[in-house]
């Protein structure tokens, strides 16, 4: 009897939960979570009110540019109407639209800037060359100006049919500086309906590349022609390139054709335009 309650605690110690390892403790900032959720919840239940926070008049414009042809009242004349949206809201792409409207104006760049500034860059055209009568190139060969309150006589005259400015400021900008090394100015380029072109210098020549293998022809002018008559350039007319290898000089003073040499390595050296007629028809 007395050993009974001997088993009953061994039983018992057998019967206690095994021990679990010790685990750290986890604690969730609620309100992290509950933020986002409560941000949605405002914005959802009452948008005019986000509006009014973010959507403010434009209380500062900063307008960057060196105003040579462009007028600060011209910008702000052309800005005015976008400024009725707020500064949120306001659409930057038709705004740049109306400013790149603008006679002289080139490119745009708008950016906000918080809480309540747009900065305005703005770039001008450069005019490269007139283009025919009363209009202006730029360096990309793009029409941007038609009629300009002033001339610039100073620039070069570009002409051509209509759409051909881009072809025609190419070929004056490959000119440009090869006639600058030789010591040329240039006054005129002309491209006529048939595809001819022609070129006069600022001191009266005339120089004519025809239609064909314009290129080459122009290789052959600042390589052979202008070098062989550096000296008497004041006495030519025209030079004319529409040969196979050669070229033709038309002088002010006729009576000096009849006793000029052959030119510098051409295969033709007429000096009289009824001379060379049959070749130029082949040619053009």
């Amino acid at each position: 009897m007395r050993n009974r309650p001997n088993r009953r605690r061994k039983a018992k110690r057998q019967l206690q939960r095994p021990k679990l390892p010790r685990m750290p403790q986890i604690r969730i900032r609620s309100r992290m979570l509950l933020w986002p959720l409560f941000a949605a919840g405002v914005a959802a239940a009452a948008p005019s009110v986000v509006d009014e926070v973010l959507d403010q008049p434009v209380g500062r414009i900063v307008i960057e540019s060196t105003f040579q042809r462009v007028t600060p009242i011209q910008v702000e004349a052309a800005i005015a109407p976008a400024l009725e949206a707020g500064f949120w809201s306001l659409d930057l792409e038709a705004l740049r639209a109306r400013l790149e409207a603008l006679a002289w104006v080139d490119r745009t760049e708008l950016r906000r800037a918080w809480p309540d500034t747009l900065i305005i860059r703005l770039t001008e055209h450069r005019a490269a060359a007139r283009w025919g009568d009363e209009g202006l190139l730029n360096a990309r060969g793009e029409l941007f100006a038609e009629r300009p309150e002033h001339a610039f006589p100073e620039l070069p005259r570009l002409s051509g049919p209509d759409g051909s400015e881009r072809e025609v400021a190419r070929l004056y900008l490959e000119l440009r500086e090869r006639l600058i090394d030789a010591h040329l100015t240039i006054d005129t380029l002309y491209l006529d309906e048939r595809g001819s072109w022609r070129l006069v210098l600022a001191t009266g020549q005339e120089v004519r590349f025809g239609r064909r293998d314009v290129e080459e022809r122009v290789e052959r002018f600042f390589e052979v022609a202008a070098p062989a008559l550096a000296s008497e350039l004041h006495r030519v007319r025209y030079v004319d390139l529409r040969y196979t290898n050669g070229f033709a000089v038309g002088w002010r003073d006729e009576d000096a054709a009849d006793d000029a040499e052959p030119s510098a390595g051409g295969e033709l050296a007429v000096h009289k335009p009824a001379d060379a007629a049959e070749e130029i028809a082949r040619r053009g």
